[in-house]
């Protein structure tokens, strides 16, 4: 195809993604798979796509961008006391599924055992892409969102190695090192990872608080490069390079970086384009017809095993230790959703030409479909019964800045959303150090100089130049009003 053509089938595809999302958001079915079946349409109108090898590196990279956005998004402040319980589940739980589906595979579907071992590997992991599109619309407590999060964050390094492995063990080759050395490569790879990109965001953090750029639209941008790094150098440094992404960016999106809002927006539309790419090239690259029955029923076999036998009982025995009640654990359970990232990973036997990899491919890809399309909807149900849902999320004032190149100061930018108790607050009664000064408002698309009897109200836009000591202080001085109310803090100066 010419260029002109290739440009004009990608902007259609996107619009038609984008069109399906909004779609599929108003009958209640998850966007991945609408993005996924337009991949199928567009392979079954005549667009031939079948390369295993450049699918498997298009979808790493896919995937690189989408953990990104999901550590952009997440706050630490939600996900630290998660952290524990979900590494578990993203190390020791994804071995129980592993170990239950691969047995399951080998005695009742009778797949030899290399076969058996990659489809519990390909299939035990929670998909990223899924859980951050999905997870996000229903409201839960905050803990249980990011322990659910932040599996899917770590869960796809460890799964990289064993995947690997499993595929020279069906090539013929022998295990190297034996299971010992792989287990204690995956501890490793995964532990060096995060200490990687932990290392490497706050070096990002450092220089972005201290460098003007030219234009506020290159913060995103050095963002997003930041964490790509942290993949590139990790991979070289062969430690885990999902593990690293994932960490610089949690990293980065909580360091108070100039423009940070500007900057999760971008993160999340590039993420979205990442997601609509994936998920159109694994359609396209799948064949339903080619799909056999026995493929068929053995995926759902497999998927009705990890979904009621081997995903309840990794969550269980994972946290348990952390006294998480029985009501979440039953979510944590339902929502571990598959997506991308298993046929992603079967896409690795196939293109190494494995035996049997084909047929692999086929069952994951139907249990991907119909296990996506039964989970992902409930959701917002299971929350509801299990009475695990807190309703609406709580609102909190939304805070951007920007360092002033010439003078020693930083201009916030910030937003005074639904629900946030600035508003009715006098600028008097902000109370803010000596010199950061309320520069502008601007309410209903007018901007106005504010004196210190001005009302703030909701929509307002609120413009403060701080001295860069005092920006933090502000900060935690409009957030305390915001969340507790004018007399919120009130002895602080």
């Amino acid at each position: 195809m010419q260029l002109d053509q290739v440009m004009l089938l990608v902007s259609v595809v996107l619009l038609a993604s984008i069109a399906a999302a909004r779609l599929g958001t108003r009958f209640g079915l998850p966007s991945l798979l609408i993005f996924l079946g337009l991949g199928v349409l567009v392979g079954e109108l005549g667009l031939d796509f079948n390369n295993p090898e450049l699918a498997h590196n298009l979808g790493f990279a896919a995937l690189v961008i989408i953990l990104g956005e999901g550590g952009f998004t997440t706050k630490w402040a939600e996900i630290k006391t998660a952290l524990p319980a979900a590494v578990l589940l993203a190390t020791v739980g994804v071995g129980i599924s592993v170990a239950v589906v691969a047995t399951f595979a080998h005695f009742v579907l009778g797949l030899d055992p290399a076969m058996a071992v990659l489809l519990g590997a390909v299939t035990s992991p929670t998909d990223a892409a899924a859980v951050f599109s999905v997870l996000r619309k229903v409201p839960l407590p905050a803990r249980l969102r990011a322990t659910i999060e932040a599996e899917s964050g770590f869960n796809d390094a460890p799964i990289v190695l064993l995947v690997a492995a499993a595929t020279e063990w069906a090539l013929g080759g022998g295990v190297e090192g034996g299971p010992a050395w792989v287990l204690a490569q995956i501890v490793l790879e995964l532990a060096g990872g995060v200490a990687f990109g932990a290392a490497l965001g706050l070096a990002g953090v450092w220089v972005m608080r201290r460098i003007a750029l030219p234009a506020s639209g290159l913060y995103p941008l050095a963002a997003l490069g930041w964490t790509v790094l942290a993949y590139g150098l990790g991979s070289v440094l062969h430690l885990s390079g999902f593990a690293a992404v994932y960490v610089s960016a949690l990293v980065l999106g909580n360091g108070k970086l100039p423009h940070r809002h500007a900057t999760r927006s971008f993160a999340e539309g590039i993420g979205w384009i990442a997601q609509i790419g994936l998920f159109v090239m694994l359609g396209m690259l799948a064949d339903p017809l080619r799909i056999s029955a026995t493929s068929a029923i053995g995926g759902l076999a497999a998927g009705v095993v990890l979904t009621f036998i081997a995903r309840p009982l990794s969550v269980v025995l994972c946290t348990t230790w952390f006294k998480v009640p029985w009501r979440e654990q039953a979510f944590i359970s339902w929502a571990g959703l598959r997506g991308a990232v298993p046929i992603i990973m079967a896409t690795v036997p196939l293109a190494a030409g494995a035996p049997g990899s084909a047929e692999l491919f086929d069952m994951v890809f139907a249990f991907v479909v119909v296990f996506t399309l039964l989970q992902a909807p409930t959701l917002p149900w299971a929350a509801r019964k299990l009475q695990v849902s807190t309703g609406e999320d709580a609102t909190d004032v939304e805070i951007e800045f920007a360092p002033l190149d010439t003078i020693a100061a930083d201009m916030m930018q910030v937003h005074v959303t639904t629900g946030s108790k600035l508003h009715g607050v006098t600028i008097r009664e902000l109370r803010l150090p000596k010199n950061s000064v309320v520069s502008l408002i601007v309410r209903d698309g007018e901007p106005f100089t504010p004196n210190a009897d001005r009302i703030v109200r909701v929509g307002d836009d609120l413009l403060i130049v701080t001295n860069s000591d005092d920006r933090k202080r502000v900060e935690r001085r409009l957030r305390s009003i915001s969340q507790g109310g004018r007399l919120a803090g009130w002895l602080e100066r």
